[in-house]
């Protein structure tokens, strides 16, 4: 069976998830990351590097976002692209175009490139499957399914402080029932041969087939969180949640929010991460967000790399 997003000879065509890419395109897109950072200076600088002149890309969201449209905007003026922001509450679409009318039309304008957020989970593999020839389509978050480039770049920040994924323990903490982050870590990680992925959360925020992807499961944070290199805590999905499937945010936070006291039963040298945006007090203690372990800053400024990566391998 073939695979959407590779070439007849094997390479990136579209970037939609993690799922069935083997560790040599990951690696790739990891290894070419790193050559856009220029670590001459005090602070690391992102190169421009002109790969992608005379190309056009279009982030079309069709959900709210700022760090992830402006990181993959910056991505692609640092490759030298145009790039078109879709407004799509004034757009043809919210006057009733369909989906698929909407990109025969930036394809009669000579685009090269999409980059598609949208709430309906497949979006981008529907539109990647319409689309010509020659336009790439990279996913920047469907749904509950996946968020390809989120998990790339945390992949690019947890080899930057542990190298090698091969004995890494990764806790992953939280809403995992609403998170396409998650399942794109979860196959990221396992990918890369991470030794062991946990996932951390209360039995309602957990999908029924978590196990199937490779994971083990707590539902106690003291004891889920023992021997671990990497946290990356999670986000609540409100906005997704169609009934309480919580009792309080307090009562979550006592239970599952990271806090110094927690995170002591970590590895001293585990690093915590945040997909973003934080819920301070309800997720992650402020104290913790801020502190010396926290790589949640750095996590933001390898997304313009990351995604730099993703456009030049894909588009080129």
């Amino acid at each position: 069976m073939t695979n959407l997003q590779l070439t007849a000879n094997g390479k990136l065509k579209h970037f939609l998830t993690p799922e069935g890419l083997n560790a040599a395109l990951l690696t790739q897109i990891l290894d070419t990351a790193e050559t856009f950072i220029d670590r001459s200076h005090s602070q690391p600088q992102i190169k421009s590097v002109p790969l992608l002149r005379d190309k056009t890309v279009v982030n079309l969201f069709f959900e709210n976002s700022t760090r992830t449209r402006t990181t993959f905007e910056l991505a692609a003026r640092k490759l030298g692209a145009e790039v078109i922001n879709m407004n799509i509450a004034t757009s043809a679409t919210s006057k009733g175009e369909s989906l698929l009318d909407t990109i025969r039309n930036l394809e009669a304008m000579f685009v090269d490139g999409f980059v598609v957020r949208h709430a309906v989970s497949g979006a981008a593999h529907f539109i990647a499957q319409q689309t010509a020839e020659n336009i790439s389509v990279i996913n920047a978050g469907d749904g509950q399914h996946a968020h390809p480039t989120q998990a790339m770049l945390d992949m690019f920040t947890i080899r930057q402080h542990k190298k090698d994924f091969s004995n890494l323990r990764v806790a992953i903490i939280g809403d995992i029932l609403h998170s396409r982050v998650a399942r794109s870590e979860i196959h990221a990680l396992n990918i890369l041969g991470a030794k062991e992925v946990r996932v951390i959360a209360p039995k309602t925020l957990l999908p029924a087939e978590i196990k199937s992807l490779g994971v083990t499961v707590s539902h106690d944070l003291f004891e889920g969180l023992q021997d671990i290199d990497v946290v990356i805590m999670l986000r609540l999905q409100k906005e997704r949640m169609t009934s309480a499937l919580l009792p309080s945010e307090s009562e979550y936070f006592n239970c599952f929010g990271l806090t110094a006291e927690k995170l002591k039963f970590a590895k001293p040298d585990a690093i915590v991460m945040h997909p973003g945006p934080i819920n301070r007090g309800v997720e992650i203690d402020s104290s913790i967000a801020d502190g010396k372990q926290s790589v949640i800053l750095q996590q933001v400024s390898n997304g313009v790399a990351v995604r730099m990566a993703v456009m030049a391998m894909t588009m080129q």
